[in-house]
C-alpha cells in the first residue's frame, strides 16, 4: 500500500503526473464508450481529446523523469550525459508546444465535422446515458483539477500548470454537455423536439470554439524556449545586477546573454576588464563569481549560469 501511496504522491510532480494519467486514461475510456453506445460525437470528441491529454502527460512525465534525473542523479548514464551535455532542459518547451498543437487540431477537427453535421440535419442520441456520462465526467474532472491546482502551489511546474488547464477545460466540456443534454431530454415529446438531433453537434462546435484558443499561449511561450526568445524580465535584472557589479570593482562593461528554456535559465555573463588591471589569483577570480552568482540568485540544478572575465571586448561578442 505504502509502494502505491509513493506512486501517486501528491507531494511530487511526478506523482501528480501519474494521477493525472491514471485518471484521464480512465475518463477517456469512458467518455468513448459511452459516445459510441448514447450515438454522441461531442462525448466520443471529449474522449479521445482526454486520450491525448493522457498520452501528452504520459510523455510529460518521462521528459520530467528525465530532466530530474539529469540535474540531480550522479548514477545517470554516462553516454546520455555525453549526447546532451547542454543538459535536457529543451525537451520540455517541445514537450508542452506539441501539446498545445494536438489539442488545438484535434478541437478544430471537431469543430468542422460539428459543422458539417449541422448542415446535414444533425444526429439523435439517447440522452439518459449521456446524461449520466457528462454528470460523473464534470464531478471526476472538477476534483482532480482542484487536487491538482493545489499540489502545485508548492511545486509550481509549469507541466502541472498546463495539465491543470486540461482538467478545467475537460470539466468545462463535460458541464457544457450536461447542460445541453438536460435540454435535450426536456423538450423531448414537446413541440420543440425538432431540435434534438442539433443539440449533439451545436454544443460540439460551441465547446471547440471556446478551448481552440486556450493552449494557444502556452504554444506561444513554447516556441519562445525553443528559439531562445529572451525573456524581458530575466533580462532586466541581470543589466541591474551587472551593472552594480561592474560599478562596484572598477570593471569597464558586461554583456549579459540569457534565455528561459523549459524550467531552466541559461545565462552568460562576461565582464570586461581593464587591460592593465592588477592581476588576481584564480581563488579571487572564482570569488567574484561566487559573488555575482549570488545576486543573480535562483541557484539550483536549473541554472546554467558562465561568467567570464576577460580585457579584449571581442571575446564577449
Amino acid at each position: 500500500m505504502s509502494g502505491l501511496l509513493s506512486i501517486f504522491d501528491l507531494s511530487d510532480e511526478r506523482g501528480v503526473l501519474r494521477t493525472s494519467i491514471a485518471v484521464t486514461f480512465v475518463i477517456s475510456f469512458l467518455g468513448i464508450g459511452f459516445g459510441l453506445f448514447s450515438g454522441s460525437f461531442s462525448i466520443v470528441f471529449d474522449g479521445v481529446y482526454s486520450l491525448i491529454d493522457a498520452g501528452m502527460s504520459l510523455l510529460s512525465l518521462i521528459v520530467v523523469n528525465l530532466i530530474t534525473s539529469y540535474a540531480v542523479a550522479d548514477h545517470l548514464s554516462r553516454k546520455l550525459r555525453e549526447r546532451f551535455s547542454f543538459g535536457l532542459w529543451h525537451l520540455e518547451p517541445m514537450v508542452l508546444g506539441l501539446n498545445g498543437i494536438l489539442l488545438i487540431s484535434a478541437a478544430l477537427y471537431a469543430l468542422v465535422t460539428a459543422i458539417g453535421s449541422l448542415l446535414s440535419g444533425g444526429r439523435d442520441l439517447e440522452f439518459g446515458s449521456a446524461l449520466i456520462y457528462a454528470a460523473v465526467t464534470v464531478i471526476a474532472c472538477a476534483g482532480i483539477a482542484a487536487v491538482e491546482w493545489r499540489a502545485n502551489r508548492k511545486i509550481g511546474s509549469e507541466f502541472l500548470r498546463l495539465d491543470v488547464r486540461g482538467w478545467i477545460m475537460s470539466a468545462g466540456i463535460s458541464a457544457a454537455l450536461l447542460i445541453a443534454f438536460m435540454i435535450g431530454l426536456a423538450v423531448q415529446g414537446t413541440s420543440w423536439q425538432w431540435i434534438s438531433p442539433y443539440i449533439d453537434p451545436a454544443v460540439l462546435a460551441a465547446v471547440c470554439v471556446l478551448i481552440i484558443p486556450l493552449p494557444v499561449s502556452t504554444v506561444r511561450q513554447a516556441l519562445a524556449d525553443i528559439f531562445l526568445v529572451t525573456p524581458v524580465d530575466l533580462k532586466k535584472h541581470l543589466d541591474t545586477v551587472a551593472a552594480a557589479f561592474v560599478a562596484k570593482h572598477g570593471f569597464v562593461s558586461y554583456r549579459a546573454y540569457v534565455a528561459r528554456v523549459g524550467r531552466s535559465k541559461e545565462i552568460e555573463l562576461y565582464f570586461i576588464v581593464p587591460a592593465d588591471a592588477p592581476a588576481r589569483t584564480i581563488g579571487e577570480w572564482d570569488m567574484l563569481r561566487d559573488e555575482i552568482g549570488d545576486l543573480v540568485g535562483d541557484d539550483g540544478p536549473n541554472r546554467w549560469l558562465t561568467v567570464v572575465f576577460t580585457g579584449d571586448p571581442e571575446w564577449a561578442e
